[in-house]
């Protein structure tokens, strides 16, 4: 099984740096771009109220892992260091899922935060 997609995601991870006084300076570094599906997602529901992370999940990107796998060259891509940009759309990833562990593709769970990579 393969998974195509229509819309293409840039895949960033967060990097930190110290600048000149020696704070931490956090920078985006882009590692790759992965063909995929975008669905809105809502998770608002009482029998999800303990899981924080699905909770707070306006989206879901789904994806071909061996797709994100050469997307990502391997980088140490997690769900604490990655974001994605969608069509200039920023999404927070909370959780990156292989469903019963297939390896045929992937559910990441995202939060929208904002348009525009000023953000």
């Amino acid at each position: 099984m393969h998974v195509n997609g229509n819309i293409t995601a840039t895949i960033q991870i967060r990097t930190t740096t110290k600048n000149g006084i020696g704070e931490n300076k956090q920078n985006w570094d882009t590692v790759g771009s992965v063909l995929g599906w975008l669905d809105y997602y809502t998770a608002y529901n009482e029998v999800n109220q303990y899981n924080a992370k699905i909770q707070d999940t306006t989206h879901i990107w789904i994806c071909d892992v061996d797709k994100w796998n050469a997307s990502v060259q391997g980088q140490n891509v997690t769900s604490e260091n990655c974001r994605l940009i969608v069509k200039g759309n920023i999404y927070n990833v909370l959780l990156i899922d292989d469903p019963m562990e297939l390896h045929q593709h992937l559910e990441i769970f995202l939060k929208y935060i904002g348009g525009g990579l000023g953000v």
